[in-house]
């Protein structure tokens, strides 16, 4: 089937038959009068029939001659067609992937509760989140993007620094009551210690030990000890009251505004670790993947948008600077 001639003439055509005005036509179209009526005249020269009586004097009206009477109600349906198919195209084109891996912890922490700001800009791409804690390899499994906490340094990859973290107790406001409320480092002893060793093996990673010789503290965390693997998981215990554990500003921000947790005492402790974003060095990404990894970028650099608003402090200490 062969494609209709002089397609804009005869749109220009359909226009001016409703709105029996080349003015109204033209306001539809986005073009001048002139170019509908020359349009207009271009379908009449060719098919050798007038579409509109013109009358002279007084103000400009248009009527449809009988030829073009019977050719409008055909024309404005075939018209109507051409616009479904048109939508049917845009329906059946596949939204652009954006894969994504990236640790539990942070997911949960940080990225699931911000998403929907970047969907809602971007309703035409489909985003993809692998959460995993191991390292995976993004050529072998086709992913664009990551998000590492690490040195910055990965064989093969391209790392974009993200943002910084600190590390600072946290626990439930249920702990400041009891026979031995945490009001300072030295009730420590007398509470469960939550250790996340998610990245065991990692010597620069902040642990209990390294916290307390940065703060200066000299105490006894006691023997009872709850070990966990994730970093989400170890503050849930928290702020269900399981025990203290030693935050991470980057996961812990939600809930200590939400004051699910406290800062019970004491500064935090800067780590040469940091949140990276990575890609395959030798690859451009996708224009979805590049609009992810800036919003990434702008989001945690917003305070608002990041979520870093306030922090819930133990009112009854004043040595809690960041």
């Amino acid at each position: 089937m062969r494609a209709p001639r002089h397609l804009n003439a005869l749109r220009a055509f359909e226009a001016a038959a409703r709105h029996l005005s080349f003015v109204g036509a033209a306001h539809e179209l986005n073009v001048t009068p002139a170019a509908v009526g020359q349009l207009v005249r271009t379908l009449e020269d060719s098919y050798g029939i007038p579409l509109f009586h013109r009358y002279r004097g007084g103000p400009a009206r248009l009527e449809l001659t009988a030829p073009a009477v019977k050719a409008l109600a055909q024309l404005q349906e075939a018209f109507d067609m051409m616009t479904k198919g048109v939508e049917g195209l845009r329906k059946g084109a596949a939204p652009a992937n954006i894969t994504v891996t990236i640790t539990p912890a942070f997911a949960d922490k940080w990225l699931l509760s911000r998403v929907e700001q970047f969907q809602s800009l971007y309703p035409q791409f489909e985003l993809i989140l692998h959460t995993d804690g191991r390292l995976v390899d993004l050529a072998a499994q086709r992913i664009d993007l990551g998000i590492r906490f690490g040195h910055g340094r990965w064989t093969g990859l391209k790392a974009t620094h993200l943002m910084e973290d600190t590390f600072f107790p946290v626990c439930s406001p249920a702990l400041l009551e009891g026979d031995h409320p945490l009001t300072s480092a030295e009730m420590l002893r007398h509470h469960v210690i939550i250790h996340d060793f998610s990245m065991k093996g990692t010597a620069a990673f902040p642990t209990w030990e390294s916290w307390l010789e940065s703060a200066g503290h000299e105490v006894s965390l006691g023997t009872r000890v709850l070990k966990i693997n994730d970093s989400a998981a170890g503050l849930q215990a928290a702020m269900a009251g399981s025990g203290v554990a030693l935050g991470r500003s980057s996961l812990v921000m939600g809930d200590l505004n939400a004051g699910r947790l406290i800062r019970p005492f004491g500064q935090a402790q800067s780590s040469p670790l940091a949140y990276y974003i990575v890609q395959i060095s030798r690859s451009e990404l996708s224009v979805a993947a590049q609009a992810f990894k800036e919003w990434l970028m702008e989001t945690a650099r917003d305070p608002c948008r990041s979520g870093h608003l306030t922090t819930r402090l133990n009112p009854t200490t004043t040595s809690n600077a960041m």
